[in-house]
């Protein structure tokens, strides 16, 4: 069910858990090769795939385009909201839905940079609202809830999300190819090490000239259709489990 295109009353007659989708992704700098709106148009298509496997048991609200981007910043084309902004508006689009009675509610995410906000958003909420026990709150990003592409297709060579990098820059083939810039031109940006396991602060400068990290190159629409397979996968069978919870128990 799309938000979008509902009128108030159908939302105030639906089953308040129904589990609700936030989508938020962003509008920023990806390398030479690639648009702005890559994240948002990579999000939207999973999300929209996700919409219809689930057949109208979940409420999708508009993807929220505008993102936390601030290690962006410094290459053109770049729109964030300061990371301080951005969580408190992501607290007030949940809080929405809780004053409209809704109690399952998830944000899907497909930028890094909101990985953090999101996760803090539902913490604050859930400490404001600690008495409610019939609410779930979650934040995810469609690339880390399990999935293995990879083993669905042995040809893609990286096994996790850079940026503009081989999995990005597969899936935008597969959904806008006149969007992607010359491949042969692009060089390989390695992941490095920096100071793992330890989290240094960055922003992408202190990593990448160009504003990459990873080897397009290696891209194919074929591999895009892969990811974007095994990424729907992987949200509609998160929100079968938040449809079938049984409102009370912490595990699921």
């Amino acid at each position: 069910m799309q938000l979008l295109e509902m009128k108030w009353p159908e939302v105030a007659a639906l089953c308040k858990d129904t589990p609700v989708c936030i989508p938020i992704a962003a509008l920023e700098q990806h390398g030479h090769h690639m648009p702005v709106f890559t994240d948002s148009l990579l999000l939207g298509e999973v999300v929209r795939r996700a919409d219809e496997k689930l057949r109208n048991q979940v409420l999708f609200a508009p993807l929220q385009w505008f993102g936390n981007s601030e290690h962006h910043l410094d290459f053109c084309g770049t729109m964030s909201a300061s990371p301080r902004l951005y969580l408190d508006l992501l607290r007030d689009m949940v809080e929405n839905f809780l004053f409209h009675g809704f109690r399952r509610i998830v944000l899907v995410n497909g930028h890094g940079g909101n990985i953090v906000p999101g996760q803090q958003a539902m913490f604050e909420l859930r400490q404001k609202y600690r008495s409610r026990m019939d609410l779930l709150l979650l934040s995810c990003t469609y690339w880390t809830l399990g999935g293995k592409p990879w083993e669905s297709n042995p040809a893609l060579t990286q096994r996790q999300m850079g940026h503009a990098c081989e999995w990005e820059t597969s899936m935008m083939l597969r959904i806008r190819p006149e969007l992607v810039g010359d491949l042969s031109l692009v060089q390989e940006v390695d992941w490095g090490r920096s100071f793992l396991p330890a989290h240094r602060a960055w922003t992408m400068k202190d990593r990448s000239v160009s504003g990459h990290v990873g080897d397009p190159r290696f891209a194919t629409a074929d591999k895009g259709e892969t990811l974007f397979h095994v990424f729907t996968e992987d949200v509609v069978s998160l929100f079968q489990r938040v449809i079938d919870w049984n409102g009370v128990d912490w595990d699921y």
